[in-house]
């Protein structure tokens, strides 16, 4: 079991593995490219998009031809994307080779929340997401600390030479899985858009997909705009940055730390309030500004965010696969479909030229926090929950 629970941490780390290890190289490549960072962080953006995209194939394609078959495909192509990366000799190259890494990163993301719905037990399940976000978190902080090293004793290809290799672990390690669905749900095309009907007019199920979509934005925006924050803004080293970064990392671990520990004391409906109220009150202090100056003024707030994204995210992903009984490939990649694409938005709009970038994530910050609260202060009383702890 825990070669399995290190296997979905490995495939729903994807997203942050081919991201955070590139943050570190985006100022060197605005230099040597002469290009804005609007440009260069089209890498980023289109990435997202196409990993959204994809999402949406991958997931009625594994309730259809079972698990494994499309996801050793996107792997095999995650491979073959980076090594094009890492050879890639100006920046329209890179952002084609990126739509195709993304194509490829999109096949583990989705199906691997499928296996865990299947292979797992409703209340071991909740208890596994929060490892795998435990585990997950390690990603960012290690990912940028990993680049920012690269960029100092090689050079940024080797960024996605060391990606394509964990893609491969991961293709192997999938090939020495069983198969966790036989496939059969679905056999044509009207067969997959009714899967998507039947999944989006779930209320209770689209009701958290979309406040999960909505706390995704800041975090997104941090992403995209934090090398040019804390290097090109306060003048910070690479490694210094791959620090403050992997802070900010550690407080996502954190907070799903705490779900994992307390979540059966605290409850799920009452770890998911806190989580949105905590989004809500960091974009609050961020914009205040109180008792902080300098890099601290963005970084600590920013902490207080990630942590709250930490607490609530697993037990609300959990939550919304409860509300489902089929189409569960389906109702995963709708689900991360819709966190991911809101986070592309954000990234997109965070590289314009603001005069103030962490005013913009703060204001950010509390418009989607205070959104998602209200939304699930409504929602909550209509959720279909297996094993209620808070009542």
């Amino acid at each position: 079991m825990t070669r399995f629970v290190l296997l979905l941490a490995l495939l729903t780390a994807f997203p942050p593995l081919a991201t955070d290890m590139y943050l570190p190289a985006i100022p060197h490549l605005e230099k040597i490219w002469q290009q804005p960072l609007f440009v260069i962080n089209l890498t980023l953006v289109l990435f997202f998009v196409t990993y959204c995209i994809s999402l949406l194939v991958y997931g009625p394609l594994s309730d259809r031809f079972g698990r494994k078959p499309p996801l050793l495909t996107g792997l095999f192509l995650f491979v073959l994307a980076s090594l094009l990366c890492a050879f890639s000799i100006n920046i329209w190259m890179l952002i084609g080779a990126r739509t195709f890494q993304a194509m490829g990163a999109g096949a583990a993301s989705s199906i691997a929340l499928a296996m865990a719905r299947v292979r797992l037990e409703s209340g071991k399940r909740e208890k596994v997401f929060s490892q795998i976000s435990v585990i997950m978190a390690l990603a960012p902080m290690i990912s940028p600390m990993i680049g920012s090293l690269i960029m100092e004793h090689f050079s940024w290809p080797w960024i996605f030479i060391t990606q394509g290799f964990m893609g491969l672990i991961a293709f192997v390690e999938v090939c020495n899985t069983r198969e966790s669905h036989d496939g059969g749900e679905g056999d044509s095309f009207s067969a997959l858009l009714r899967n998507y009907v039947r999944v989006l007019g779930n209320f209770r199920l689209m009701g958290i997909v979309a406040c999960n979509a909505l706390i995704a934005l800041p975090l997104f925006a941090f992403i995209a705009g934090s090398s040019s924050i804390y290097i090109s803004g306060f003048g910070m080293k690479e490694s210094l940055f791959a620090l403050f970064f992997g802070a900010n990392a550690f407080c996502f671990m954190s907070g799903s730390m705490t779900c994992m520990r307390f979540g059966k004391k605290i409850g799920t409906l009452s770890m998911i309030t806190a989580g949105y109220t905590g989004i809500l009150l960091g974009g609050l202090w961020m914009l205040s500004g109180i008792l902080l100056s300098g890099p601290w003024h963005f970084a600590l707030p920013m902490g207080v965010i990630t942590f709250s994204l930490g607490l609530s995210r697993p037990p609300s992903h959990n939550l919304a696969l409860e509300q489902v009984k089929k189409d569960v490939g389906t109702a995963s990649s709708t689900m991360v479909f819709s966190y991911f694409i809101f986070g592309a938005m954000a990234m997109f709009a965070v590289s314009l030229d603001w005069s103030d970038k962490i005013r913009f994530i703060g204001e950010l910050s509390v418009a989607s926090g205070g959104i998602a609260l209200s939304l699930w202060f409504v929602l909550k009383k209509h959720l279909y929950i297996v094993s209620r702890t808070d009542t």
